[in-house]
């Protein structure tokens, strides 16, 4: 049975299912904020129906804390720079190099 855990070294200290970096706020905001079904949602994390339940009730059972992850996840958005597919490791299928290779070709 996995409970929900915070360290220090995962996700910042925020909560999380044990043994995952998955946090009770990833849940909540598929679940919550994105009307997606539990079992989806446990389909898709390769977690139990029971976990996601449980990342829920930690939820709801402490508004103030996740309200302040909330505001803190989304103030840390604000402060980051927009990621581009490049910074992720992704290129573009229409990047300069192709762009240049359409007009030599045109």
């Amino acid at each position: 049975m996995n409970r929900i855990v915070s360290t220090d070294d995962v996700l910042s200290g925020a909560p999380r299912i044990e043994e995952t970096r998955i946090g009770v706020h990833h849940v909540a905001r598929r679940v919550i904020d994105g009307d997606e079904e539990p079992a989806a949602v446990a389909s898709d994390y390769d977690l139990s129906l029971a976990d996601v339940h449980r990342a829920l009730t930690y939820y709801y059972d402490h508004p103030e804390e996740m309200r302040r992850i909330r505001r803190e996840r989304r103030e840390g958005l604000q402060e980051s720079h927009v990621l581009t597919p490049e910074d992720v490791g992704l290129h573009k299928p229409d990047g300069p190099e192709r762009s240049e290779k359409s007009e030599k070709s045109a």
